[in-house]
């Protein structure tokens, strides 16, 4: 047993409420079991239960042992004097809180559901439930989902608006500083970012029409100009660079770029060129998604390929067989999902605009489902993943829930547990 399991089972009154009385064999009727309290102070608030003709409106407060209670202090803290009912799973026959009425439930509670609880903490599985997970009904699914899926959202929100506090509410600026980030893809994620906050806004801005120019300070301040082979563009890079470095007093970003275990098409170097054609081509491009009405506007902008040059090198100064550099379509789809999306969310959020957080649901609905790893394991259990939003709510519970156990936080969970009872 544990003290999350305990209140899990009193939250839903997973019990046998059948001829209840407290310690003392006075008869107790739950009412209301209050409200579950997730910050300081007693377990659950404002319940309501009946002892004998009295009726109670007040907090309970859950521990596994009745000693707990002298333990944890709570006959000196303010918080717990309104507390009404103290529930434990074992009465150890120590001393008790006098003034309060004692219920015991360890002989209360259906062993079935005790096991189930056990064995889904010692599953090795992709989830603990995976057995038992297609009994779900399709509606707690629709319903988790939304729920999911705003939870991942609000998180990612609050990233943005620290981002935002940072660089004192300039939103341009922030969804730079998070493309960039996604440009980094996961190995890179912060050395771009990085190499991003390095550079002003304003300088950007400045050479906002001269490629080369965007090009030589990314790469630049990357360090990928340092070393690269002299060819006629790269040395234009390093001398652009240079000059730059020197007339804004750059410092560069202490964290490398890595290149390791990494195809040619996803090399740093490809990616900064991609992202300095972007901002060449789309400078204000946070103003541009939140004018747009349909996400196809979106994947237009990010429909960018580098310039030239790169259609013949991967690296600087190094040559390679012919291909155009466009941004691929699961790379633009994976902006949209993890930059653009809780970017919108935020601005709804921050702006009090319902309009903003609809269209960021709205776009992931309209994007094909993540392949990854996460999404194959909910696939062969049969799950529907039937777009982004799907794919973001399932990694999202798999992460979230099914990694860290939260089973009894799991509406899956949750109806599982009920079935059993």
């Amino acid at each position: 047993m544990t003290e999350r399991l305990l209140q899990f089972i009193w939250q839903f009154q997973y019990f046998n409420r059948q001829a209840l009385c407290t310690r003392d064999g006075s008869a107790l009727q739950v009412l209301q079991p209050g409200k579950y309290n997730t910050h300081q102070g007693p377990d659950f608030l404002t319940a309501s239960i009946r002892i004998g003709s009295t009726l109670l409106v007040g907090h309970v407060e859950l521990h596994l042992r009745t000693s707990d209670w002298q333990k944890h202090g709570h006959q000196a803290d303010a918080n717990y004097k309104n507390v009404v009912l103290h529930v434990v799973w074992q009465h150890d026959d120590t001393l008790e809180a006098p003034h309060l009425p004692l219920l015991e439930l360890q002989h209360r509670v259906p062993n079935l559901l005790l096991q189930q609880y056990n064995d889904w903490m010692q599953q090795s599985s992709f989830v603990a439930c995976a057995a038992g997970i297609k009994n779900v009904s399709a509606l707690v699914w629709l319903s988790w989902n939304e729920r999911l899926l705003a939870e991942r959202l609000q998180r990612k929100s609050a990233y943005v608006l620290q981002l935002l506090e940072q660089n004192q509410v300039h939103w341009q600026e922030t969804c730079w500083q998070m493309l960039a980030r996604n440009f980094g893809m996961q190995v890179n994620a912060d050395a771009f970012e990085g190499i991003a906050r390095s550079i002003p806004m304003a300088v950007l801005l400045r050479h906002k029409n001269q490629l080369t120019v965007l090009e030589a300070l990314l790469l630049g301040q990357a360090g990928l100009l340092t070393d690269a082979p002299a060819d006629a563009y790269t040395s234009l890079l390093q001398r652009e660079y240079q000059f730059l470095q020197h007339k804004y007093q750059l410092k560069r970003p202490p964290m490398p770029v890595f290149f390791l275990r990494m195809r040619p098409a996803a090399f740093p170097s490809l990616r900064l060129a991609q992202l300095a054609m972007l901002f060449h081509q789309c400078s204000h491009f946070f103003a541009a998604i939140a004018e747009a009405s349909q996400v196809q506007e979106v994947m237009a902008l990010l429909s960018v390929q580098a310039n030239d040059y790169w259609h013949y090198h991967y690296s600087p100064g190094v040559l390679s067989a012919y291909k155009v550099k466009t941004l691929g379509k699961a790379m633009i789809h994976n902006i949209i999902i993890n930059t653009v999306a809780p970017l919108l969310f935020a601005h709804g959020l921050y702006h009090h605009e319902e309009k903003q957080k609809e269209k960021a649901l709205r776009w992931l609905e309209a994007l094909p489902p993540e392949k990854n790893s996460l999404c194959s394991g909910w696939q062969a259990l049969g799950m529907p993943n039937k777009n982004a939003f799907h794919s973001q709510a399932l990694i999202e519970l798999k992460t979230r829930y099914c990694d860290e156990k939260k089973c009894l936080d799991c509406a899956v969970g949750n109806a599982l547990l009920k079935r059993t009872v």
